[in-house]
């Protein structure tokens, strides 16, 4: 039996950046602080939760397989000129947009 164990497989975490108002952020915060944790696994486990209890969600997504949402990169190339994008990311953006110079 060996005297340390391996460390728990960890899975691959994402980086999102999402806007809410200042009250949920601040029932967020507290909730975290409430069971001992951070604001992210809130955010993540919530999710979970939300996922498992719609059905309506479940039968979409079995319709439409568990397969990740296309890539910028693989999208056509249908996108703005770069002088008319904005300067603010979403939290679906892949890169930082770079914002043109007039």
């Amino acid at each position: 039996m060996p005297i340390l164990k391996a460390p728990p497989k960890q899975s691959r975490n994402a980086t999102i950046q999402v806007r809410v108002e200042e009250e949920v952020d601040g029932k967020l915060r507290k909730y975290a602080e409430f069971i001992g944790s951070t604001p992210a696994f809130v955010v993540a486990e919530s999710l979970k939760i939300l996922f498992n209890k719609d059905a309506e969600f479940r039968e979409w997504l079995a319709q439409h397989g568990d397969k990740p949402a296309v890539s910028q990169v693989e999208k056509p190339n249908t996108q703005e000129p770069t002088h008319t994008k904005p300067s603010v990311r979403t939290m679906f953006d892949e890169a930082p947009q770079k914002v043109a110079s007039k």
